[in-house]
């Protein structure tokens, strides 16, 4: 009875032995890998074989549902000395193994432009009569930081606080940012305060030393980005000759919309003034007294004429006119000089329109 059960026993212990030393998953890697959009990563699974692993060679990588409802995901196969990669259409095009031969001891596959849709849980299992085993990787695909963009906040100007900030935009994770001098000595101003969670760099009463080459660092657990800022800390402006400046200029501005109003006033008067001068109806003086002016004699041709009095001066040139109508230019010149010898200021004893006429005819 002893003997039956010592032999049963080593029955087992060698059938285990045996299992023990079969087909195995010999890689020692990480199972957990974080990766950012558009990357690449390896799933590495190298695996050994024993003596007695005479069967078939069978790889099968899946995809695990998050919903265990639901079937698990067919990636990629190998069997018949034949791979198998187009088995799941998201993936199609980039999940290949890694080794151009799997059937030598290498199992690994490599995902290209990794998208968020990849991530889950990622299983393989290698079986070759009657040696069988399995690994499990668990994939993060996470955006990576957006190109960061840098600035100075308010006036560069020395002796001030001035405030470098650098913002990333795109990014669902925890982002750290950091500062560093790429000019110079390379090294930050002494008064300057690194924020490595809001991205700020404040350097505190700048001088014209801080002036130089900054670079911003964003990261997240998967990738960076980088920008470049060009700092120049300038002198304070001359707040004096600025106010005299600005208040120079205000007074200039005054005084040429003041000449410029004068001038349009002057102008709209003299155009008033000269509208009314030219509607003016101008009125002959009042008649002067009653005297007797006495013509001694005109000799036109062989004729004599005597006038009494002003008042019958009218007639005369009126007749006068006549006679001279068919004379020649020097007895109009003689009718313009009687005219102007009798006429006092402001009179005119003869309608414009008559004298206009006498020197036409």
């Amino acid at each position: 009875m002893d003997l039956s059960i010592g032999r049963f026993c080593c029955v087992l212990l060698s059938l285990f032995a045996g299992l023990a030393s079969g087909l195995e998953i010999t890689t020692t890697g990480p199972t957990s890998i974080e990766k950012a959009c558009g990357q690449s990563v390896k799933l590495d699974c190298q695996f050994s074989l024993a003596p007695e692993d005479s069967g078939p060679l069978f790889i099968e990588w899946n995809l695990l549902a998050s919903d265990r409802q639901k079937e698990d995901n067919v990636l990629i196969l190998y069997a018949g000395d034949r791979a198998y990669e187009d088995y799941y259409a998201p993936m199609e095009g980039r999940i290949h193994f890694s080794s151009a031969f799997p059937k030598h001891g290498d199992a690994s596959i490599n995902l290209t432009e990794l998208k968020l849709s990849d991530s889950g849980t990622y299983h393989v299992r290698v079986k070759k009569v009657p040696g069988v085993d399995d690994r499990k990787f668990l994939l993060k695909v996470m955006p990576k930081p957006s190109k960061p963009r840098c600035y100075a906040e308010g006036p560069t100007h020395e002796g001030k606080d001035i405030v470098l900030k650098c913002l990333s935009m795109e990014s669902t994770n925890t982002l750290l940012y950091s500062w560093e001098r790429t000019s110079d000595n390379k090294l930050l101003p002494a008064s300057a305060v690194m924020d490595p969670v809001g991205g700020t760099l404040n350097v505190r009463e700048a001088s014209t030393s801080a002036s130089g080459t900054y670079l911003c660092t964003v990261r997240n657990r998967v990738a960076t980005e980088q920008c470049v800022l060009y700092l120049n800390v300038t002198p304070p402006p001359n707040t004096g000759r600025i106010i005299a400046g600005a208040i120079t200029a205000v007074l200039l501005i005054l005084i040429i919309i003041a000449i410029l109003l004068f001038c349009h006033w002057r102008a709209r008067h003299r155009k008033k003034y000269e509208k009314e001068t030219s509607n003016e109806i101008i009125e002959d003086a009042p008649p002067p007294k009653r005297r007797i002016s006495t013509v001694s004699s005109f000799n036109v041709g062989s004729q004599h004429s005597s006038l009494g009095s002003m008042s019958n001066l009218y007639k005369y040139n009126r007749m006068f006119s006549k006679q001279c109508s068919s004379k020649g230019a020097f007895h109009k010149i003689i009718l313009s000089i009687c005219l102007q010898v009798h006429q006092g200021p402001g009179q005119s004893l003869m309608p414009h329109h008559s004298q206009a006429k006498v020197f036409e005819q």
